[in-house]
């Protein structure tokens, strides 16, 4: 795999840290991203409206995912692990700060996504990269048909006939996520978030395999999409832009906490 490149993916459901584990894990990180996690659970626990869905499946994802950005970025690049500083912009895109360390890749980047079980991230020197994960789950008390009902402005009608219409509950629950998984991954490649029109950004493919994507009613080619199934509940998306020409195969190395910790 060319340098600059990686694909990593973490299963968290094979974590389960101790009090004193998820210190030591917390303790690898700088002290600007204690506040963070603290800060972020405050959130969900404010718009989820109740303090027993916090749980530490959501403290694990939040942790594993900045222990692979900085993993990532020392394994890369070479920079010491006091020197990597990650911020984050006004969309929330994670990017790093470079300073005196990436005249190699001047374009280097990378994404990085947690959902149900997985954590993962992919990097790229030159081409952008978008990346998504999605857990094929709804709310309890909610039926699939309402549940997906809510997000039927971020699709185009040609994608929600294709959803409603693919078979039972199940299978259209799977093909929802399936498009949202790519939607996202674009929109978290352009940096852009989900203020972007996903209505404009319609998905084509033949069995998830030749995937394009048309914006705003025109085909563009300058991106690949890739669609796979990590097991029966989760699907990952990773996104390139070829503006560079340039071509990477993707595919994810599972990583081992030995990696990353």
């Amino acid at each position: 795999m060319e340098k600059g490149v990686q694909r990593w993916i973490v299963d968290i459901s094979k974590w389960n840290p101790s009090s004193n584990d998820f210190s030591f894990a917390l303790s690898l990180l700088p002290q600007t991203h204690h506040s963070s996690i603290t800060r972020f659970l405050r959130l969900l626990q404010l718009f989820l409206n109740y303090v027993q869905f916090v749980k530490m499946e959501d403290r694990k994802r939040a942790l594993v995912s900045l222990l692979l950005q900085y993993t990532l970025v020392h394994e890369v690049l070479g920079i010491p692990y006091p020197d990597i500083v990650i911020n984050r912009t006004l969309e929330g895109k994670p990017f790093l700060e470079c300073g005196r360390f990436c005249f190699d890749f001047p374009n280097f980047n990378f994404n990085v996504s947690h959902h149900g079980d997985y954590v993962a991230i992919a990097s790229e020197p030159l081409c952008l990269v978008g990346l998504d994960i999605v857990n094929f789950m709804i709310p309890e008390k909610e039926t699939v048909p309402e549940y997906i009902q809510n997000f039927s402005s971020y699709f185009s009608s040609s994608e929600w006939d294709r959803i409603i219409s693919v078979g039972n509950n199940e299978e259209v629950l799977a093909e929802f996520y399936r498009y949202w998984c790519l939607k996202e991954a674009y929109v978290k490649a352009i940096g852009s978030g989900l203020a972007y029109g996903l209505h404009k950004v319609e998905f084509h493919h033949t069995n998830w395999t030749s995937i394009s994507v048309k914006v705003d009613g025109v085909t563009n080619q300058q991106w690949r999409f890739w669609l796979f199934d990590l097991d029966k509940g989760h699907s990952v998306s990773p996104t390139l832009n070829f503006l560079c020409y340039f071509y990477s195969l993707f595919f994810f190395f599972n990583v081992s906490w030995n990696c990353i910790m």
